[in-house]
């Protein structure tokens, strides 16, 4: 145990001294939170029970009303957006003034964006025919396609922001909000169609991407202006909560006749902001804890892996859940209804037991987001982290080695 702390001392010196002085160290901790948001929320919100010889999906939050806060904390999608926009916005700057033209830019943005989904694409789409073949029920395999990939619409939609960077980045935050709104009086006020919703999954998440656009060109270097739209931000929530007839759950409920997330609503939108600005209010005392070099170095090691992380989570619950099946009868907070506070204390056992097979994951498929990592030689060790001051979730823009 000595020796594996003095290794990680050891690793985190070496990560903290190769970090460039003048790194906005906070960018890396708002984008672990989001990911480690997404994630958690996932495993605890997300159950598989056997249904008619198969497995469907069901969530604690549609029997246990009162677990509705949960989804609060671990709702942190809007800060995905918010970091994409900033680094977005920095890295079209930064790009602009070295004379790279918009078309390399994007492309190499996009294409390593894209990178590690075409393996969990390819592993799944043999994974699916496999069982399929093997007699597995077709309601089954539909429904664990679906968990794998349900998340993968966020990428879709980074990649689409991402490449309208240069038309969206100085748009102000009330342009695309006042699309959400309209929408919503629309759909909702006036029984409009329901496939109008679904311009609110571009507006609704462009609103934290030009917020963290602006943020890039230090609109909010001031915290009484971020305060203020703090506050405005949860009162708006509350009271489209309380009095707008929105649901109190941030993501959606499987039978609920109207989601938050999908697509998002003005709610939805309005809790995000009230988190953007809850997150750029709390940049200070962030900065002071990553300048502890083994929090930063946690931080930094998992900026390299985000999109790995990401992607293959869903994966490891299943795979976990999938073995349990062998076990003799249904075991609590994996296979059993989550219908009880005791069904969630079981879940938490399960968290453990979850990472650990995304550690597997992670160490079967990191390489396809680290493409271009250096190789080890001799007895040497290289160590390579991917600190990027502009790119999008995990995609690796700068490498810097540690020998």
């Amino acid at each position: 145990m000595r020796k594996l702390c003095a290794r990680w001392s050891v690793l985190a010196d070496r990560i903290d001294a190769g970090t460039p002085a003048d790194r906005d160290r906070t960018v890396d901790v708002l984008r672990a939170f989001a990911i480690l948001g997404v994630v958690l929320g996932h495993w605890l919100v997300t159950a598989l029970t056997r249904s008619d010889g198969g497995l469907s999906t069901t969530s604690p939050l549609a029997r246990l009303p009162w677990l509705a806060p949960v989804s609060w904390v671990f709702q942190t999608l809007a800060v995905f957006f918010l970091v994409g926009g900033h680094v977005a916005a920095r890295g079209h700057a930064s790009a602009r003034e070295r004379g790279i033209p918009y078309g390399v830019w994007v492309g190499q943005r996009l294409s390593r964006l894209f990178r590690p989904v075409t393996a969990v694409l390819v592993l799944w789409s043999v994974a699916a025919g496999g069982m399929l073949l093997g007699g597995a029920e077709l309601s089954t395999v539909r429904t664990l396609v679906k968990l794998v990939l349900s998340p993968l619409w966020f990428v879709l939609v980074f990649a689409v922001l991402t490449a309208a960077t240069p038309l969206v980045a100085r748009l102000s935050p009330l342009w695309p909000l006042a699309v959400v709104a309209g929408v919503d009086v629309w759909r909702f006020g006036f029984g409009g169609p329901e496939w109008i919703g679904w311009v609110n999954v571009a507006a609704g998440w462009l609103v934290p991407y030009t917020l963290g656009a602006a943020w890039s060109r230090g609109a909010f270097a001031r915290r009484t202006r971020s305060a203020l739209l703090l506050g405005g931000g949860a009162a708006a929530t509350v009271g489209l909560l309380l009095w707008g007839g929105y649901p109190a759950s941030m993501v959606g409920v499987p039978g609920a006749p109207i989601s938050n997330l999908n697509p998002p609503t003005l709610a939805a939108v309005a809790f995000g902001l009230a988190q953007c600005r809850l997150a750029l209010l709390l940049r200070g005392p962030l900065d002071r804890a990553m300048r502890r070099q083994r929090a930063w170095a946690a931080v930094a090691l998992m900026n390299l892996s985000a999109m790995t992380i990401f992607l293959w989570h869903q994966t490891a619950m299943m795979a976990v859940t999938a073995l349990g099946l062998l076990a003799p009868a249904d075991l609590p907070g994996l296979h059993t209804v989550p219908d009880s506070a005791q069904w969630m204390a079981a879940r938490l056992l399960w968290l453990p037991v979850f990472a650990a097979a995304l550690g597997v994951c992670w160490a079967a498929f990191h390489t396809y987001e680290q493409a271009g990592r250096p190789k080890r030689s001799g007895t040497s060790r290289t160590i390579a982290v991917s600190l990027p001051r502009s790119r999008p979730l995990g995609a690796p823009d700068k490498v810097i080695s540690h020998a």
